[in-house]
């Protein structure tokens, strides 16, 4: 062949008249000629694919061009750059991840190492609080606060938030709500107050501007000061904006113990009477004697469901929680923030009172110290508040008290609170998301200074590997949906979530057999294992089990976003 004719000028000249009456030869040689004609930055071949819509897996090629899937069949004879042999592996859209606080581990360092080896490529943040909209005594108290993340706050909205992100790079995709917490701060502070109707004003144009700077809706983490502090109204009214703009409304719900009903109520009324698309935030009943309120709270949700509410619920896959240890003192000692908090503990009256009213819902024995801010006090990291009291030879409410006015801190603890057969119920749920509620961290440097519940490195292996694998709750190509194509409809997402033509190339593969979480609450700090490569924005991030140093991440904007 005369190596100044391309294949296809020789097909035309050559071979197609010589076919073209046989008919069974013409349509491969039609195909021959298109596939040599195109030409793909990566070839993904022969890999079992599951879309991300629940159906049934198919093997099929994939071709990548630029930072989209631009074909998915068999793929003949093209040209790529990349080639990469997906044969046996499962091939998916990138997993998002519904409740992540990669907000500041990101900026420590831009590649997400414990969620992007799980095959996460989309971080959504800002469960009630959110990066911004920040003002200089917010800004000032975050950098009072910081120990082992240090940082300069160098953006003051939630879009200039985005902004920095991107310059500085980050290897998976973000998105955030605007935080309730967030916007009473900036205009209220941390205090139990009500807002006058210019105050109000003032914080639904803070809210506006956010949806219209990206914010995927707005969101709530009710048993928090101070988004506790927003009634049911002011919510009703904060949502009425993010709707607006296409958004949603989600929430950390205002009780997940005793009056859970009381609170998927709360927010089934909020969703009907700002018309909204809801989702609650990790769904769970906490604490043993409030494990049979789950059934209650599930014939709830499908209710309001069944009633034409869009109303779908996260989780994590694990029978402990993880927060700050003084969640468990009174409303009204935790007023103002932690500060006001420790001068109240500090005061021995009050101090009396606060240890009279600590709700024990989870024993002493099932509480586990994860993250101190005092350096003298880390010996005690991967302790039982039982146990330190025992030490200490002293009343387990004191030692509790006593421990976050040394820390000055919340205390991050882990709370075993939670029934495993309740978890298997709620994975089963085919309007459940899922999601981490942690950092995306890696297992070095400045990141092993503290412990952090397991979740972290294998919420998202966990459930491939525990409840789809190993107990079969639920089909791996339904897993695959909640992963991805169901948390990108929720948030209106433009062309992600699942493996189509035309859609950004978020991909992963990894193989559905050895897919697992290593980390445990003993030693939390492991990667997990079993996705094999993964690209996010057309880019290869992880290739072979190994980071390749590209940070392609976006920040992806909300359907209420105004260039």
């Amino acid at each position: 062949m005369n190596p100044r004719y391309p294949v296809s000028s020789f097909l035309l000249t050559f071979i197609v008249p010589n076919f073209i009456y046989m008919k069974k030869i013409l349509p491969f040689l039609i195909i021959l000629l298109i596939s040599c004609e195109q030409k793909y930055d990566t070839i993904i071949t022969g890999g079992t694919i599951y879309d991300g819509t629940g159906g049934e897996p198919f093997i099929a090629d994939i071709g990548i061009k630029g930072d989209t899937i631009a074909f998915i069949g068999e793929i003949g004879f093209a040209n790529a750059a990349n080639k990469i042999d997906a044969s046996g592996m499962a091939v998916s859209p990138g997993f998002i991840n519904m409740l992540s606080w990669a907000n500041e581990t990101l900026i420590m360092d831009g590649r997400g190492l414990g969620d992007l080896m799980q095959g996460v490529t989309m971080e959504v943040m800002g469960e009630g609080s959110s990066m911004g909209p920040l003002n200089d005594s917010m800004k000032a108290a975050i950098e009072a606060r910081m120990v082992d993340y240090k940082y300069e706050i160098e953006w003051n909205t939630l879009g200039e938030y985005f902004d920095f992100m991107e310059r500085k790079g980050i290897s998976t995709n973000i998105a955030s709500f605007v935080g309730n917490s967030t916007i009473r701060q900036n205009v209220l502070g941390m205090n139990n107050v009500e807002a006058n109707t210019e105050q109000r004003e003032q914080m639904k144009n803070l809210i506006r501007q956010a949806m219209e700077e990206g914010a995927v809706g707005v969101s709530s983490s009710l048993e928090y000061v101070p988004s506790m502090y927003s009634d049911t109204y002011e919510l009703i009214e904060f949502a009425k904006i993010a709707a607006e703009y296409g958004g949603m409304y989600i929430s950390h719900i205002r009780d997940e113990e005793e009056k859970l009903l009381e609170a998927v109520r709360e927010i089934i009324t909020i969703a009907i009477e700002a018309n909204i698309r809801a989702e609650i935030y990790h769904l769970k009943a906490s604490g043993a004697s409030n494990w049979d309120k789950l059934d209650s709270a599930i014939y709830l949700i499908e209710e309001a469901r069944d009633s034409g509410i869009s109303l779908t619920t996260d989780m994590y896959n694990y029978p402990a929680s993880s927060t700050g240890l003084d969640i468990v003192l009174p409303n009204w000692a935790k007023e103002g923030g932690i500060l006001k908090e420790i001068e109240r503990l500090s005061d021995p009256e009050l101090r009396r009172q606060i240890e009279s009213e600590i709700d024990w819902n989870t024993p002493p024995d099932r509480i586990l110290l994860v993250g101190f801010r005092n350096e003298n006090l880390r010996h005690l990291t991967g302790k039982y508040l039982s146990e330190v009291a025992t030490e200490r030879d002293e009343a387990v409410s004191k030692v509790l008290c006593d421990l976050i006015v040394e820390d000055g801190s919340r205390i991050q603890v882990v709370y075993f609170s939670m029934s495993e057969e309740n978890i298997r119920k709620k994975i089963a749920l085919p309007y459940m998301s899922f999601c981490s509620d942690a950092g995306s961290m890696a297992p070095e440097g400045v990141f092993l200074k503290q412990s952090t519940h397991p979740r972290a490195y294998g919420s998202f292996a966990r459930l491939l590997s525990n409840y789809v694998r190993e107990e079969k709750i639920i089909s791996l190509e339904e897993a695959v949906r909640k992963l991805t194509l169901l948390p990108a409809l929720n948030l209106k997402l433009s062309r992600r979530g699942a493996l189509k033509e035309g859609y950004f190339a978020d991909i992963v593969i990894f193989d559905p057999e050895t897919i697992d979480d290593l980390a445990t609450f003993e030693n939390p700090h492991q990667l997990a294992i079993g996705v094999e490569h993964v690209w996010v924005n057309g880019i290869p991030v992880i290739a072979n089990r190994e980071h390749t140093g590209a940070r392609p991440g976006k920040a992806i904007r909300g359907p209420g976003y105004r260039k």
